[in-house]
């Protein structure tokens, strides 16, 4: 036995009166002291009861026959056993997965319904049109240009900014675009003349409206 470094004069008291106590040889002055001050000491309830464990091991008859083998299994069987919180903590990934697989249908299912609704109510002029469709009419002022195939995106941009106007149709399968003046319809014969005299441009011609 062994005390402990911290320990202070109780404890190799309470220490050494365990042994007289645990055999029944301490005097009652001696046992009321170990167990008040058992009450206040947590390292001698553990020393003392490890000392009782080890007494009732000893007290045990000698004859009595012992299986190593049926030990020996227990032992294994309690080693190959799965410590609960371990299969606590594998089942927790399996459902965060679940979890998450299901939110993701609920958020895609939610996503194509608000799709199908806006395709459904329609709202806005269809991207296509077929040769049975009757031809929209055009935009007051509207003119068809036909930009040269070298010209950037950028310089086509900056062409429109500058004359303020806005593509209302087009590509068509000649590349020509239908433009109309983004405010008023007076200012399209100006724009036109612009147009013309600009390089770059291949055709600008007015687009004639359709009552």
């Amino acid at each position: 036995m062994t005390f402990p470094m911290d320990s202070g004069k109780d404890c190799v008291r309470a220490w050494e009166a365990m042994p007289w106590v645990l055999q029944d040889s301490a005097t009652q002055e001696q046992g009321a002291w170990l167990e008040d001050h058992l009450a206040q000491c947590e390292s001698c309830r553990a020393e003392f009861a490890q000392q009782s464990r080890l007494r009732l091991a000893l007290s045990l008859p000698a004859d009595v026959p012992v299986d190593a083998d049926v030990g020996l299994g227990r032992l294994l069987a309690r080693l190959d056993m799965p410590d609960p919180q371990e299969l606590r903590l594998r089942s927790r990934p399996g459902n965060w997965l679940s979890r998450a697989l299901v939110a993701a249908v609920l958020v895609q299912a939610l996503g194509l319904g608000v799709l199908g609704v806006k395709l459904w109510s329609g709202g806005g002029e269809p991207s296509y049109r077929t040769l049975s469709q009757e031809t929209l009419p055009a935009a007051p002022g509207a003119i068809r240009v036909v930009p040269d195939a070298g010209m950037t995106l950028a310089d086509w941009n900056a062409l429109l900014h500058a004359l303020r106007l806005q593509v209302v149709s087009g590509p068509n399968d000649v590349g020509a675009y239908t433009v109309a003046p983004v405010s008023s319809a007076s200012t399209a014969q100006h724009a036109l003349q612009q147009l013309r005299t600009t390089r770059g441009i291949l055709l600008a011609e007015p687009v004639a409206v359709t009552p």
